[in-house]
């Protein structure tokens, strides 16, 4: 199988051409969020108060970066279990964002959402936080830096690999029917 070459922000085209499975090398901007920003991110939209960035046609990727070493651009940058996320997915993709990225298996509802907002899910590979960040060229925070690892980040990345896990379909890697 080869790899599909991708570049953010996503279009509609590619998201629809994406079947579960397929193997991608992602590069562009990815913005990541967590627990906690997606919390703040909610609490935000509560307040009637406006985000300090904009999330339509962005990526977000389930991550919790540890600092960088010297002369690193940043440090582990490992997956988390992308399933804690779920009671935001009507909220994100609400938003705008057109695929989310991390590890394990999503809810039912999310999958239907997917499918309502024409958006995509990817997993990356879980204990290879050290070797991903090897594909992420720069790195910033860009809101909720009082979170720590969890604030949002926006990161430039090269070749990032990544497995549609679950596509604009619904069809999900996790499900295997006999």
């Amino acid at each position: 199988m080869e790899w599909i070459k991708i570049q953010t922000p996503i279009d509609d085209e590619t998201i629809s051409s994406l079947k579960k499975g397929d193997l991608c090398l992602i590069s562009g901007r990815i913005i990541t969020a967590r627990d906690k920003a997606h919390e703040r991110i909610e609490d935000f939209l509560k307040e009637g108060k406006a985000l300090p960035f904009d999330l339509k046609g962005e990526l977000i990727y389930y991550v919790g970066p540890t600092p960088p070493k010297e002369g690193m651009v940043i440090g582990s940058a490992g997956p988390t279990t992308s399933s804690r996320m779920d009671p935001f997915s009507e909220i994100m993709l609400s938003l705008g964002i057109k695929a989310m990225m991390g590890k394990g298996r999503r809810d039912e509802t999310t999958k239907k959402l997917l499918v309502k907002y024409k958006a995509i899910y990817f997993a990356t590979f879980g204990g290879a936080g050290a070797y991903l960040s090897k594909r992420i060229k720069s790195s910033r925070i860009i809101a909720f830096d009082d979170l720590g690892p969890e604030a949002v980040y926006e990161l430039l990345v090269d070749d990032f690999p990544a497995v549609v896990a679950i596509d604009s379909k619904g069809d999900d890697i996790y499900e295997v029917k006999f």
